[in-house]
């Protein structure tokens, strides 16, 4: 079991908190460097930070108390939830993103995410389904992590829900997918629900990216229904 000891770099972009925690947010940082991406989410001026930044050689910098909000998941909602700062923990994971060279995240950092995910998770009780990706809270706003993410990483280690690895189902019906889009969590309201579908392709059935109520999506979505519902 791999040791955590972040570095302090204290970020002043933080606020009372006001509730339990009962999330944590995983982000990629989408800037060209990971020492670009800690500077902006340690300056005042930019009004945003997370609670930890996971570097690619595996250095955690740590940049808000976790008894704090740091502001890093932004407008979003998660089962009709919102303010999920509140609720959250937020770890910025550096990759360049889909803007500036969107690649695969090294071994070294996952592992590092992995313990870092273990140890918050001996602090506060945060279940394999409330470990999210920024894209599944704001699927309207955001891509991140990305489909390169290896949840089935953290999936192994019990600590997130993976990726479908099953077959294809068109016997369900486009009212009863876009039921079971809901049902796990995500926001999708009857005439705008295309991105929150994108952002569920991306996590759970990167196979299936951007094609819409598939057979292959329709099979992922019963799948996670039922997970998110243990």
């Amino acid at each position: 079991m791999k040791k955590v000891t972040p570095v302090e770099r204290l970020s002043p972009n933080f606020d009372e908190r006001g509730r339990d925690i009962d999330m944590i947010v995983l982000h990629y940082t989408g800037m060209r460097t990971g020492a670009e991406a800690l500077d902006r989410l340690t300056d005042a001026a930019a009004k945003v930070s997370s609670h930890y930044l996971v570097d690619e050689d595996g250095t955690i910098y740590a940049l808000a108390p976790e008894n704090m909000r740091a502001w890093h998941a932004g407008v979003g909602a998660w089962k009709g939830e919102t303010d999920l700062n509140a609720r959250s923990i937020g770890i910025e994971i550096v990759n360049p993103g889909h803007e500036f060279g969107y690649r695969k995240f090294p071994a070294r950092q996952i592992d590092m995410v992995i313990a870092l995910v273990r140890d918050i998770k001996t602090r506060h009780p945060v279940s394999p389904a409330r470990v999210l990706g920024h894209s599944d809270v704001a699927p309207q706003r955001k891509e991140d992590p990305g489909e390169l993410f290896p949840w089935g990483r953290l999936a192994a280690e019990g600590l997130a829900i993976g990726r479908y690895a099953g077959e294809e189902d068109a016997s369900i019906s486009y009212e009863d997918a876009l039921a079971m889009l809901r049902a796990i969590g995500y926001d999708a309201p009857d005439k705008a629900h295309a991105a929150a579908l994108v952002a569920f392709q991306r996590r759970f059935c990167p196979k299936a990216l951007a094609q819409g109520f598939n057979p292959l999506t329709k099979a992922a979505l019963k799948w996670a229904a039922s997970k998110f519902a243990e």
